[in-house]
């Protein structure tokens, strides 16, 4: 099967052939913990679930905050696996290797806890129960004016030196979030 390899740490991205078997993922990345994105139309964005913990390079891919190597594999209507049709050129042209500090800083914090930035929970706005996670909060706090970002980092910093709950801390971040958006 054709797919793309990406190697944040060289910025390089590969057209490789793998056989896709029930270890090949667990292979490629030497874990067990797996992360899926189905970010990109029509493909999956496959990496380890223990980048962050590992402190691996963050870049995006399209919006979507990715930690150390990804592989990019095709997908069917039947959510099956199939070779990856985007082109190269468009898929290098949606890379994007700069980070932000904040992001920098934060995901450095995060790294001492065991969240994973793709897990969903759920908020309010008004009536409407909203399914968000980790990587979005980290977004919008992101965006937010230099104040809002500090006070994000420091809340998030004692919460882990206190050891709390820096689960319920994000949720509570991103209810802030919402309520604020009004």
């Amino acid at each position: 099967m054709q797919c793309f390899a990406i190697n944040p740490e060289e910025k390089k991205i590969e057209k490789i052939d793998i056989e896709m078997k029930a270890d090949t993922l667990y292979s490629f990345f030497n874990s067990i913990l797996i992360d899926e994105m189905p970010s990109i139309r029509e493909h999956i964005i496959y990496a380890d679930a223990n980048a962050l913990s590992q402190q691996k390079k963050p870049y995006f891919i399209g919006e979507q905050l990715v930690l150390g190597n990804s592989l990019i594999v095709g997908m069917n209507e039947n959510m099956g696996e199939q070779d990856a049709t985007i082109p190269q050129e468009a898929l290098e042209s949606i890379i994007n290797y700069e980070v932000t500090t904040f992001y920098k800083d934060v995901l450095e914090l995060l790294s001492q806890t065991d969240i994973n930035l793709y897990r969903m929970f759920e908020v309010e706005k008004g009536d409407e129960k909203i399914m968000l996670n980790t990587e979005w909060v980290l977004y919008t706090y992101d965006v937010a004016d230099e104040r809002t970002r500090n006070y994000f980092k420091e809340e998030l910093s004692k919460a882990i030196e206190r050891e709390n709950d820096v689960a319920q801390l994000i949720r509570n971040m991103a209810q802030l979030a919402m309520n604020a958006a009004g």
